[in-house]
C-alpha cells in the first residue's frame, strides 16, 4: 500500500511515469470491467479513456480511510461507463422478456467457461439489462442506488435484474449445449 500511494502522490503532482504505472497496476481489472459495460472493444476502449481522465482528474479526493484505491477507481469506471452509455441514447434500451429470442436449449452441461467467454455473454445482454446486471452483481450497487444513477425505479431495476439473470442462465445453457454438441 505504501507504494500505490507513493504513485498517487506523485500522479497529483502531475507525474507521467508514475500516472502510467498506476494505469499499469489496474488496467485488467479496469478494463475487464469496461467490457462488461460496452458491447465491443471499441466501446470498452472509449469508457475506459473516460473512465482514466475521472481517475486522474479526481486522484486528489481519493481517500484511503474510506475505501481502496480500486473500489474508488472502480467507481468512476462504473460512473465512466454510464455517462458514455447515457450520451450514446441508451435509455430506450429496457427491453422485456417477450421482445427477445431466447434459443431453446433441451440440457445443462456443466463445463468451465474461461472469462472471455463469460464477459461476451454478458457484452450480449440487452443494454439495460447488461447496465443492471453489471452495477447489481458486479459493482455491488443496491437497487435504490441503481435507479437514481439510471432514472429508472428500483422495481425496474429489479425486474431488469431478474430478466437479466434468465436471459444469461439461457445463454449459457445454449452456448454449454453446442460446446457439448461439438465435443462428441
Amino acid at each position: 500500500m505504501k507504494q500505490l500511494n507513493t504513485i498517487i502522490k506523485k500522479c497529483i503532482e502531475g507525474d507521467e511515469t508514475a500516472q502510467r504505472e498506476l494505469y499499469v497496476m489496474h488496467r485488467v481489472k479496469w478494463y475487464m470491467q469496461c467490457l462488461r459495460y460496452g458491447k465491443n472493444n471499441y466501446e470498452a476502449d472509449d469508457i475506459l479513456q473516460e473512465g482514466l481522465i475521472q481517475i486522474y482528474k479526481d486522484l486528489h479526493q481519493f481517500d484511503e480511510k474510506k475505501s481502496k484505491f480500486i473500489t474508488w477507481s472502480s467507481r468512476l469506471i462504473s460512473h465512466a461507463a454510464l455517462k458514455y452509455l447515457k450520451k450514446n441514447s441508451w435509455q430506450n434500451t429496457f427491453l422485456t422478456i417477450d421482445e427477445i429470442q431466447h434459443p431453446e436449449t433441451t440440457e445443462a452441461v456443466h463445463h468451465n467457461l474461461n472469462a472471455k467467454e463469460l464477459t461476451a455473454l454478458i457484452q450480449s445482454l440487452p443494454m439495460g439489462y447488461r447496465l443492471v446486471f453489471n452495477m447489481h452483481e458486479i459493482e455491488g450497487y443496491n437497487h435504490n442506488e441503481i435507479a437514481s444513477a439510471l432514472n429508472i425505479t428500483s422495481g425496474t431495476s429489479k425486474s431488469q435484474l431478474s430478466k437479466a439473470r434468465k436471459m444469461l442462465q439461457r445463454k449459457l445453457e445454449f452456448q454449454l449445449t453446442e460446446y457439448s454438441r461439438n465435443e462428441r
